[in-house]
């Protein structure tokens, strides 16, 4: 009868643990959600030409033919096609980082692994650069290039870095990031061959080494969005996977997970989101670091509520860098939002690495 009672009291924690976990994620979602939506309308708001409440609302209802426009051209542009579809972007790019960091964290079993720090964003912008100065740089039946050539090399670079860190058949997690900060530094020089080959497109190449959201419209929201759903679709359907690889491939062969196909197909998913960042903001670095790292601190590690959370959190951490890079010079200058990320982010990663090796992690 003990022993009945003590298996029945064990249930009765776990089930309540569960319910308790559930509520905190409904909670967490709600806020992000919340914030991410007042954090819309505010980053739409600010700029050096200031734009009142009731113009905001008039351009949204005439947007989605409620009411007719009553605002004049110049207002209209600055709200719709300049601001509102930038922060959209921003939170689109930023979401995608942040869900393939958790990703690349997941599989490579690495604390640091992202896009940024695995090399797998600068080898999408080289990629993308060096279809430019081939000349391909343009669009074909409304579909640019760009994307797939930011793909090429965002799954080139991981490739390079994975052969790199693997030793003895198996990845060693500790030459992963040496791996990836040596492809990403040849990569780099590569990209400034081609700068000073072709200094017709240094401007366009200049823009995804730093990352920015300059000139940035509704187009690009349209180029990315495909690239984004189905690199989501594909995670999506593996979060639990990802949770049961954290055991370790022999664990994850004996109940039943097909880990070579699992990890190709998340592999894909995440170096889609990250190729179809680059080829619409640049190289926006940290994002896919921090935020799974504070969400994860935050509400466990179990990846079908990671991903969600990560989403949200990296939408809202975009759009606000974002926000801080146009208006936090004067004269009308702005930052490259990769600068802000880093500024940001690069504090973070040493406090991260300062701390795991205390704790003797590595």
């Amino acid at each position: 009868m003990g022993a009945v009672a003590g298996e029945s009291e064990a249930l009765a924690r776990t089930l309540d643990r569960r319910r308790r976990g559930r509520r905190r994620f409904a909670a967490a979602v709600l806020l992000l959600s919340g914030a991410l939506a007042l954090s819309v309308v505010l980053a739409v708001r600010l700029g050096r030409l200031e734009v009142t409440w009731e113009a905001m609302g008039a351009v949204l209802l005439a947007k989605l033919g409620w009411a007719p426009a009553t605002v004049d051209r110049t207002t209209e542009v600055v709200i719709w096609g300049i601001r509102f579809s930038r922060v959209i972007l921003a939170g689109l790019v930023g979401a995608c980082l942040a869900v393939a960091g958790v990703v690349f964290q997941g599989l490579l079993l690495n604390p640091l692994a992202d896009p940024f720090t695995l090399g797998v964003s600068t080898g999408g912008a080289f990629g993308a650069a060096l279809l430019v100065l081939l000349g391909v740089g343009g669009s074909f039946w409304g579909l640019s290039p760009l994307p797939l050539g930011a793909l090429a090399g965002a799954l080139g670079a991981l490739s390079a870095v994975l052969l790199l860190s693997r030793e003895a058949g198996r990845i060693r997690k500790e030459t992963l990031i040496l791996a990836g900060i040596v492809v990403s530094t040849f990569l780099s020089a590569l990209i400034s061959l081609i700068k000073s080959l072709d200094e017709e497109s240094l401007s366009a190449i200049v823009f995804w080494i730093m990352g920015s959201f300059s000139g940035r419209g509704w187009v690009h929201v349209g180029l990315l969005v495909p690239y984004a759903l189905t690199g989501l679709v594909l995670i999506g359907r593996y979060a639990r996977e990802l949770d049961i690889l954290a055991l370790g491939e022999e664990h994850s062969h004996f109940l039943g997970v097909a880990v070579t196909r699992v990890r190709l197909v998340l592999l894909i998913g995440a170096s889609l989101l990250t190729a179809g960042a680059v080829a619409v903001s640049g190289v926006i670095g940290f994002v896919g670091l921090v935020v799974p790292h504070v969400m994860r601190m935050w509400l466990g590690p179990a990846h079908g509520r990671l991903l969600w959370l990560c989403g949200l959190g990296g939408a809202l951490t975009l759009i606000w860098a974002d926000a801080l890079a146009r208006n936090l010079l004067a004269g009308g200058m702005e930052l490259p939002v990769g600068v802000v990320t880093a500024l940001l982010g690069g504090p973070f990663f040493f406090y991260l690495l300062k701390t795991r090796r205390a704790r003797g992690i590595w």
